[in-house]
């Protein structure tokens, strides 16, 4: 396989793409030397998710570079370009919330989940793991220190001022809370007896002033305190430099990383996931450090990593400093995530077993009874209405099997009507018009809700756009379980064993396509529904429309209305039909 191409190959550094028999890039690596890689691929042995991959290759294309970092370079900016479905298995898309003191001229102390990675910040502190502990001390010093808490700075002092938790910046411009300032900060990086001797401070200071619920908030608040640092593990480490410590444990073609967060010598935080070893344990692990840090965790001054990596190429890329260690106090810390990645791999590696009976094998069982060729991504369709109004409908997708929510669409139809065929052609034009337009990945399979008529509007969609999409329906039972698969192009009744993945993996599907389309249908309902109902009538623009809310304000209203006064604001053909509508609908 590939015999000829491979001998072209060169064996020097490099970027790799692996294309489908569609152009589709499915994965694109990385390698020291490109000739050694390719052929491992195509000549070794593979299993799990590689063998899957080397199955979908159709072509393969590299690119030659310098060195391994600007391949390790050029790989992140490919993979960033055509974010190839292999790929995405070895992200960690997890990201923590910090806190922030502000570096304004009058400071807030918020939590904030959204960074901005390539912003420094000197008043930056995290990453949390457990958000609500990050809410609850930021909400405490609140109230122990009185800083702005506004977002915007009114005219005015409001309530914080009157409590007393705010110095009413927005009145008083010459605030000097230097000395506040420094004690937060001081907080935020570890002096755990200051935060416990100002909460100790107000409660002796609320007992004297007999205000005893705010001291009972306070005792509650400082025995939470004591608990979180007394849970926080001490390490014998005494320079208070923020590094993570990565080690990795690795078994039968999955790879469990542990990412420990040590900030001013306690381990605040774990990070742990468990992904399949596409190309070789090095390469998959390199790319999973960048990627975690790539979005929204920022990189701290020491980065801690297993002796295969390359760290002089990671210090380059993460811009930090990457070791080795092989001894002391770190070499403690590196053996406790190995030995965290291994009790990880132990308990949940069962659980990602049945989880790929569910999933890539349904799928592939699924490919085999209808007898196609490729299987990897399903789009199914439901439609909503309430007795003909407010007609949605929307679409699932699954790839291999698992859901991929960033790629489920909403469907407001253009009629507001009963009628399944209709809407199914509507829905099927659209999203299929606009996959060709903006050149999408075509998906290999298309199941639709209901019988032979919507399989048939849909089919006779297809045609139009001239596209070849294999398309079923789904028979169900008296209790809505899937009974049968209609094939779309003889009609014919397939059973469906309901011990099967198969069985599993439709009603899985169908499930989702139902709860999507419904929650939609809430929400349109639920708006009151005046838009909704004034989204439904031809010739009542944007203008029109806030003409009709400002006079009325309520869909009961324009309803009591008569057409003549609907027609002071409106054409009086808009206004007959809007007049009719909400009366039909009653």
């Amino acid at each position: 396989m590939f015999k000829k191409e491979l001998s072209n190959v060169p064996k020097k550094s490099g970027c790799y793409l692996m294309f489908n028999k569609d152009g589709v890039v499915i994965y694109v690596g990385k390698a020291k030397i490109l000739f050694n890689r390719l052929k491992s691929y195509f000549t070794g042995r593979v299993t799990g998710k590689t063998k899957k991959l080397v199955s979908e290759i159709d072509h393969f294309e590299y690119i030659v570079t310098n060195s391994e970092t600007e391949a390790f370079i050029l790989e992140i900016n490919l993979i960033k370009k055509y974010d190839p479905k292999y790929n995405i298995l070895l992200r960690d898309d997890k990201s923590y919330p910090y806190i922030e003191l502000t570096n304004e001229k009058f400071p807030r102390l918020r939590v904030k989940r959204e960074i901005n990675i390539n912003k420094k910040s000197n008043y930056l502190f995290g990453p949390y793991p457990n958000v609500y502990a990050a809410r609850r001390l930021v909400n405490l010093i609140n109230r122990l220190y009185p800083l702005r808490k506004c977002e915007t700075m009114p005219k005015k002092v409001c309530l914080y001022y009157h409590i007393g938790q705010c110095l009413g910046y927005c009145e008083n411009k010459n605030i000097d809370d230097a000395n506040i300032k420094n004690e937060i900060l001081s907080i935020l990086n570890g002096n755990d007896k200051l935060l416990v001797d100002k909460i100790n401070e107000k409660i002796e200071f609320n007992s004297k002033n007999l205000n005893y619920e705010l001291c009972k908030e306070l005792v509650e608040e400082l025995g939470y305190i004591n608990t979180v640092f007394k849970n926080q593990i001490i390490v014998e480490l005494d320079d208070n430099i923020n590094r993570d410590v990565i080690n990795y444990y690795y078994d039968n073609s999955y790879i469990s990383v542990v990412i420990f967060f040590i900030r001013n010598g306690k381990l605040v935080g774990i990070n742990n996931k468990i992904i399949p070893v596409i190309n070789d344990i090095k390469e998959t692990l390199e790319y999973y450090i960048h990627s975690f840090y790539s979005k929204s965790n920022i990189v701290p001054k020491e980065v801690i990593v297993p002796g295969i990596l390359d760290t002089e190429m990671l210090s380059t890329v993460l811009n930090t400093k990457a070791i080795i260690v092989q001894r002391g106090s770190k070499k403690k810390l590196f053996d406790m995530a190995y030995n965290n990645a291994k009790e990880l791999y132990e308990k949940e590696i069962k659980l990602i077993y049945n989880n790929e009976e569910l999933t890539y094998n349904a799928n592939e069982e699924l490919r085999k009874l209808l007898k196609l060729d490729k299987l990897s991504i399903i789009e199914a369709f439901d439609n909503s209405n309430l007795f003909g109004t407010f007609t949605v409908s929307a679409m699932v997708s699954f790839i291999d099997g698992v859901p991929s929510k960033k790629n489920y669409r909403k469907f407001k139809l253009s009629f507001d009507k009963n009628d399944d065929v209709s809407s199914m052609k509507e829905v099927i034009y659209r999203r299929y018009f606009r996959v060709l337009k903006d050149k999408l990945e075509i998906p290999d399979l298309i199941i639709v809700d209901g019988g032979i008529n919507q399989i048939n509007a849909c089919i006779s969609t297809l045609n139009d756009l001239d596209l070849n999409i294999k398309v079923i329906g789904v028979k169900k039972d008296n209790h809505h379980s899937p009974e049968a698969i209609v094939d779309g192009n003889t009609l014919e009744l397939i059973p469906i064993d309901k011990k099967s993945n198969v069985f599993r993996l439709l009603s899985r599907i169908d499930e989702e396509a139902h709860r999507f389309v419904i929650n939609y249908h809430r929400e349109i309902r639920s708006k009151g529904s005046i838009s909704s109902v004034l989204d439904n009538i031809n010739g009542l623009g944007d203008v029109r429309r806030k003409k009709l809310i400002k006079k009325y304000g309520s869909v009961s209203k324009i309803k009591n209305a008569s057409v003549h006064e609907l027609a002071e604001i409106i054409p009086l053909k808009v206004a007959e039909e809007l007049h009719e509508y909400l009366n039909e609908r009653e």
